[in-house]
């Protein structure tokens, strides 16, 4: 290396080493470790050889054995959840009650365990969303096809246990679960949202769920679906306002690739929502919307929509 070399890398070392005031700004104010994200992706496999332990592990044919390595796993999951969840506890901004150490490892293991409490029921609605899977694709030859390959399942899954950490208004780590099956999947589903039993998404690419979305069940989306807000609230300030502003879908509705439903509206049950179309009101039950031809209109009220 010459001394030129040498002298860039010294100097730029030097630079970046140094904590800009913007930096210092978007850090958390303790000083304790971050959430490892390799860390989170082995708590989405650990829980996922726990819920589909005949698909991700060795099949166990005595219930004996498959209980020993399912006892193995949560136990392995709890160590790993209880540490990454008390990482991410630095990014509460309303936690007041958790300052020490020992009582953010306390509230970290409450937590945990919470969760651990409710993988029965998270199980549950993934076999619906498995049965709805396979229920809408004439293409699926079977449920264990739908387990292994289908992009909703991985998806739902992340979601799913992604859910319930946000219910337990745990910060960050959700939104890093949610975020792995997004790039693997081009499925955008953000933990916040509220989605019911059997739920199937056919494809599945560039489909986006927005945070307070409500779903309810038997509900069925193609690809490019968004489910988005139509404009924002701010307040005095400026700052957007965190308040209900995406679609609620009710039961046995079915909505077909790239159609856009914005803003908190109401499609009714039993309804078909066509595909390349932009819904912005509320429709009835047992609607069917589709547009025959191209609509001349205004963009208002939301970002130019």
């Amino acid at each position: 290396m010459d001394k030129n070399s040498n002298d860039i890398l010294l100097k730029n070392v030097e630079l970046l080493s140094r904590m800009t005031p913007q930096e210092i700004g978007m850090m958390p104010a303790t000083e304790a470790p971050l959430p490892s994200v390799e860390q989170v992706k082995e708590i989405v496999r650990l829980a996922k050889s726990i819920i589909f332990p005949d698909y991700f592990n060795k099949r166990q044919p005595d219930e004996t054995i498959r209980s020993y390595y399912i006892g193995v796993h949560m136990e392995e999951l709890q160590g790993l959840l209880t540490k990454q969840i008390a990482h991410g506890l630095q990014f509460c901004e309303d936690c007041e009650n958790i300052k020490t150490k020992q009582q953010v490892y306390q509230e970290a293991e409450r937590l945990t365990l919470e969760f651990l409490d409710a993988l029965p029921e998270i199980k549950r609605l993934l076999y619906t969303d498995v049965q709805a899977m396979f229920d809408n694709d004439p293409a699926a030859p079977n449920y264990g096809e739908v387990i292994f390959c289908y992009p909703v399942m991985n998806t739902m899954t992340h979601y799913r246990i992604a859910h319930k950490l946000h219910e337990l208004r745990i910060p960050v780590i959700p939104r890093i679960i949610t975020e792995l099956a997004h790039s693997k999947t081009g499925i955008d589903i953000h933990p916040g949202a509220q989605i019911g039993e059997y739920f199937a998404i056919d494809h599945g690419t560039g489909v986006v769920i927005g945070e307070t979305c409500i779903i309810g069940n038997h509900v069925t989306l193609y690809q490019g679906v968004t489910l988005g807000a139509k404009s924002f609230k701010y307040d005095e300030n400026g700052n957007m306002l965190n308040v209900p502003r995406h679609p609620i879908i009710e039961d046995n509705v079915t909505v077909y690739s790239n159609a856009s439903i914005l803003g908190r509206i109401t499609i009714g049950h039993d309804s078909v929502i066509g595909g390349n179309i932009w819904v912005t009101h509320s429709v009835p039950p047992y609607s069917r919307i589709q547009q025959m031809k191209a609509v001349e209109t205004n963009f208002d009220g939301g970002l130019g929509i």
